[in-house]
């Protein structure tokens, strides 16, 4: 199996990058973490997961072997084959899609190209509580900055709402209404705004 590859950028599409490595070209459909990091000319490297089917095989691209964890997460729910998977992932970061699974935010989920309603239910139950959050920040590489939360006082039943979200995704309280805080003091609004923030600065 090609579980990873390394070599000089040759040329992308909106949705592929083909790779020289070592005189021989692979082409893969890649995540937007991979595009990310890709720059036509320069020597890249992506983890990979490699389709095999009897018209052909498909190689898939990514940033890390987290994020690849990720995605084999989403593959793993019934009716979502890599096509879609990468799909996902390539018009959601790792934190969006951490937040849509939190908040159970199927509508945001259904504007993925080609993912329809029944399909974005099933992924939002089926992952519920089987993404941490410790997967999602390594993904991201950001960390949850730990502090005394007393100060915090009171939290409104929105914010006590995110809280719960962060807390599903595998926070303490503590964390979690610390990021919350933080979130507010950044500006954020809205429930998706804060649970957004939290994950991406802690």
């Amino acid at each position: 199996m090609i579980a990873y590859l390394r070599g000089k950028v040759l040329t992308t599409t909106a949705e592929t990058v083909i790779l020289d490595v070592n005189g021989v070209g692979y082409e893969a459909y890649c995540s937007g973490g991979a595009f990310r990091k890709i720059v036509p000319g320069a020597v890249a490297e992506i983890y990979t997961y490699l389709q095999v089917k009897e018209d052909g095989v498909t190689l898939f691209g990514f940033e890390s072997i987290k994020e690849k964890e990720l995605f084999l997460k989403l593959i793993s729910v019934s009716g979502v084959g890599p096509k879609l998977g990468i799909a996902v992932l390539a018009t959601l970061s790792a934190d969006e899609f951490a937040t849509i699974i939190a908040t159970a935010d199927v509508k945001r989920l259904s504007a993925v190209k080609g993912l329809g309603k029944k399909t974005a239910e099933k992924i939002v139950l089926e992952l519920h509580g089987k993404i941490s959050a410790a997967e999602i920040m390594s993904v991201s590489g950001d960390t949850m900055s730990v502090t005394n939360v007393e100060s915090t006082g009171r939290l409104s039943a929105e914010d006590e709402e995110a809280v719960a979200a962060l807390m599903g995704l595998g926070f303490t309280r503590t964390e979690s209404a610390q990021a919350v805080k933080k979130a507010r003091e950044k500006g954020a609004k809205s429930l998706e705004e804060v649970i957004m923030k939290a994950l991406q600065n802690g």
